[in-house]
């Protein structure tokens, strides 16, 4: 069986309810979607998919203990991470949340074949092609990571271009925000193999600002899993962008267009979950894309839609002078 993962909570509760319309829409009520719990602020989640007829709730720490705890060992294999986190206030790997989406690979896992999403992402287009791409290679993904290592790797660690050659980490790479994969990937054997390899000093290669998205790479990295990227492989003429972060699509008919081509999905990277619950609350917030993702939220209950009047103001604006002044007087982060 194929289906879909995501792994949310309450914080991204207004996210979730447009990814999930944007399957519906999309893709089809019919495909399985799993959402998996971050963490435990999940009622409103839970009653919100407890009315969709194709998608199920994933809370079972039988499945998700052996995976965080995959990854505390494989951090313990970096030189500062763990205490960094501790002193930050953080008990074990940060975010560990994200953790989760790896049981998508655990034997017990509900779809042979998978797609991962997170929840902050449209999904616009049919995804046939992707799960017939897994009926040929074991690992997929579509973006343009491999442009910007510097979020997966330690560039500054010598020992990276001793594990990894250059021409692998420009080829190989991508965003953790979307991949596909098989159940049964990653057995115990070979996770014990890499938490043995960071832990005989590779760890100082991962990237703890995004540890799950780092160590994901290094997984499928050290143990020479081949990668399919879209990215890399289609016609340029049949090639989209995914970010907000890019501003030319072409918005028609609720579906975002590149150039002429319908993306498969959009990220919306670097957007945080506060800046769309403000948005949902009435405030009037300049997001990129932003008319898109109120379609998809409110597509169930288009009454609720706030109404805006005036011009909007930025989601993220600028420091102001004062506040670049007590930054570098060191009096505010």
């Amino acid at each position: 069986m194929n289906g879909i993962y995501t792994v949310a909570n309450d914080v991204v509760f207004d996210q979730l309810v447009a990814f999930l319309n944007s399957i519906e829409v999309n893709v089809g009520s019919e495909i399985p979607v799993c959402v998996m719990a971050y963490d435990q602020r999940i009622d409103k989640v839970k009653a919100e998919i407890s009315g969709r007829k194709n998608v199920h709730f994933l809370d079972d720490p039988s499945i998700f203990s052996p995976w965080e705890d995959f990854s505390y060992r494989c951090w313990q294999g970096h030189p500062n991470a763990l205490s960094r986190w501790q002193e930050q206030g953080i008990k074990g790997v940060n975010r560990i949340g994200m953790n989760r989406r790896y049981c998508a690979f655990d034997p017990q896992s509900p779809f042979e074949k998978f797609v991962y999403f997170d929840a902050d992402i449209l999904v616009l287009n049919s995804l046939d092609y992707l799960f017939k791409q897994l009926d040929i290679d074991d690992f997929i993904v579509y973006d343009f990571q491999y442009k910007d290592p510097s979020h997966i790797f330690n560039l500054k660690s010598p020992k990276l271009l001793e594990i990894f050659s250059k021409e692998r980490i420009e080829s190989e790479i991508f965003c953790a925000g979307f991949y596909g994969g098989k159940r049964g990937l990653f057995s115990p054997e070979e996770r014990d193999y890499i938490v043995e390899k960071l832990n005989s000093g590779e760890g100082e290669i991962l990237f703890p600002p995004a540890p799950n998205q780092s160590l994901l790479n290094y997984l499928k990295m050290r143990l020479k899993l081949p990668v399919y990227n879209f990215a890399l492989n289609l016609p340029p003429d049949q090639k989209t962008g995914n970010s907000v972060t890019s501003p030319h699509f072409e918005y028609k008919d609720h579906v975002l267009y590149d150039k002429g081509v319908r993306l498969t999905y959009l990220h919306y990277i670097g957007v945080s979950s506060s800046a769309f619950t403000r948005l949902c609350n009435g405030e009037n917030l300049e997001l990129p894309y932003r008319d898109i993702f109120l379609h998809y939220r409110y597509l169930h209950e288009p009454e609720k839609m706030p109404q805006f009047s005036g011009k909007p103001k930025p989601y993220n604006p600028p420091p102001t002078v004062m506040q670049k002044v007590m930054k570098k007087l060191g009096l505010k982060r």
